[in-house]
């Protein structure tokens, strides 16, 4: 089935757009604060001088070195963006020394390796932290609490251990994406606040139920699969909630799905590889989903038909108790 054409990872790229587009609009002939130039002097000596920042020179206005940094009309470094840099080296812990840093981007560098260094905890106004494509590896720090973080994404990483419920206390956090790291234990509830929330941490080693408050909220994106999760997760199905993707796949989870009524704004539906029981849920005929498969359960009966369950291929039903029906054989009667 074709898969949403927007990834939930689409609204971080948003928020750093709004960033990036502020930014051409600064006066260009601010020069930048002077502590501000030595820290980030001092960030590009800990990533071993490498080339791709060959323009960060001192005695130079650091707000116009390019375009991986951006400063505030009062000469402030607030955005460092850096991507793809051919180091071999931890993040820097020269980052602490910017004091107004609101977004850390640090994306494809499979040399960067490390714990998250603790002088992040001085960063009161960091919102946005976002490393993607690297060998940081540890816990995820509690001292993060101690940010203003909106959005967490760490991916395709080596995080390990448990996800620390210190990060609830987070009141603006509404973006999480840790998927593809080494987590384990269960996931601590009351993670997201405010409007428009994703969860996203598929790809990890987690156990446990997932906690039930995450069926309040307006949490448009949520996405747990290729865990280790159990127990019944329905409650986040109703007709009223705001989801546009649900994906749980690849876990223990068992429910009936018989009665379920899924969000309308469904555009992503994927449960396969759980041990999902009963009939195929009739409200399905209603939602238009780009992607839907429940393959690999225990369904059994017969799978309803009419309005957008035509658009469903039998891939999308494959290896279950007894299913039959388009786009499965008939029924027998």
């Amino acid at each position: 089935m074709a898969e949403s054409s927007l990834p939930p990872a689409s609204l971080l790229l948003i928020l750093l757009f709004i960033f990036f587009s502020n930014a051409f609009n600064l006066p260009s002939a601010m020069d930048c604060n002077s502590s501000d130039r030595d820290a980030l002097l001092k960030i590009k000596e800990q990533l071993g001088n490498p080339p791709e920042l060959s323009s960060w020179l001192p005695a130079t206005n650091c707000c116009a070195w390019d375009n991986s940094i951006i400063c505030s009309e009062t000469g402030r470094v607030y955005l460092v963006a850096l991507f793809r840099l051919n180091v071999t080296a931890p993040i820097p812990s020269a980052y602490g020394d910017l004091p107004m840093l609101q977004t850390i981007q640090l994306d494809t560098m499979p040399g960067l390796y490390g714990l998250i260094p603790s002088s992040f905890a001085k960063l009161s106004h960091l919102e946005i932290l976002d490393i993607i494509g690297t060998q940081v590896s540890g816990p995820i720090p509690d001292f993060l609490a101690k940010t203003n973080l909106s959005a967490l994404t760490i991916t395709n990483s080596k995080l390990t251990g448990s996800i620390p419920q210190s990060l609830s206390r987070l009141s603006n956090l509404r973006y999480i994406d840790l998927s593809s790291n080494m987590l384990s234990g269960s996931i601590p509830p009351g993670l997201l606040h405010g409007s428009f929330q994703f969860l996203i941490l598929s790809n990890n080693r987690l156990t446990g139920q997932i906690p039930e408050d995450y069926t309040y909220g307006d949490i448009d994106t949520i996405d747990l699969s290729h865990n280790q999760l159990n127990g019944d997760p329905s409650f986040l199905f109703d007709i009223t909630k705001p989801m546009t993707k649900i994906d749980l796949s690849w876990n223990e989870l068992a429910f009936d799905m018989t009665k379920v009524r899924f969000p309308y704004h469904l555009t992503y539906l994927d449960l396969n590889h759980n041990h999902i029981k009963g009939r195929v849920s009739k409200s399905l005929k209603d939602i238009n989903l780009g992607h839907f498969n429940v393959s690999y359960n225990d369904l059994c009966g017969e799978i309803p038909a009419g309005r957008f369950m035509i658009y469903h291929g039998a891939d999308s039903y494959v290896h279950n108790n007894c299913l039959c029906g388009t786009p499965l054989p008939p029924c027998k009667k």
